[in-house]
């Protein structure tokens, strides 16, 4: 890892796991029988300063997404195939918790698969999207990315949890009780 990021076209770059980042989305909208999941998934929830949130945000993102063109993925290295495995960790809990937004009906909230782990496994797989291509990639600027997109993960994450508060009442928190708001083992469903 050099203090210079490297820049490099060629076609085995980290653009390449950049690009599954489009595919849940793609899925959920193509496959949904009807507006209503494109219209769950496309909920404003209210923050401070909102707009300016999403603009950097997406910034980053984009920023994030550009510099992968260039970032020449370490093949045939170590830190190549634990980016890997980290890769396809986060392609699974992400096309899962894909799956579970498609397939839960509209007045419940998201509480199995992934998200029985996760009160936001989408961000969970996020992250490790972002951490696979800094281990692959062996770049600083994608661990920089991280702490960028982490901290908004902290600032969307409970006003999302709020909008699904006043949404979905008693069930999700109950949900919000036994399930951690990142990763973790569940709390027994077993009231005593």
């Amino acid at each position: 890892m050099s203090i210079k990021p490297a820049f490099e076209l060629g076609i085995w770059n980290a653009w390449i796991f950049m690009i599954w980042f489009f595919l849940p989305p793609i899925i959920s909208i193509c496959g949904s029988k009807g507006k209503a999941t494109s219209k769950r998934l496309a909920v404003s929830v209210p923050i401070k300063h909102e707009k300016l949130l999403n603009v950097i945000s997406t910034a980053t993102f984009v920023a994030g997404f550009i510099y992968s063109i260039f970032l020449l993925l370490q093949l045939g290295k170590v830190w190549f195939f634990m980016g890997l495995v980290i890769f396809l960790i986060a392609l699974v809990i992400s096309l899962s918790a894909t799956f579970f937004v498609r397939t839960t009906p509209t007045d419940k909230p998201f509480t199995k698969g992934p998200y029985r782990y996760s009160r936001h496994p989408l961000y969970v797989a996020e992250t490790l999207i972002f951490l696979s291509i800094a281990i692959a990639g062996v770049s600083w600027v994608f661990l920089l990315l991280i702490v960028i997109m982490q901290s908004f993960h902290i600032i969307y994450a409970p006003a999302e949890e709020q909008y699904c508060l006043k949404r979905y009442g008693k069930d999700y928190r109950e949900y919000m009780n036994r399930t951690p708001r990142w990763i973790g083992i569940p709390k027994s469903e077993k009231s005593y």
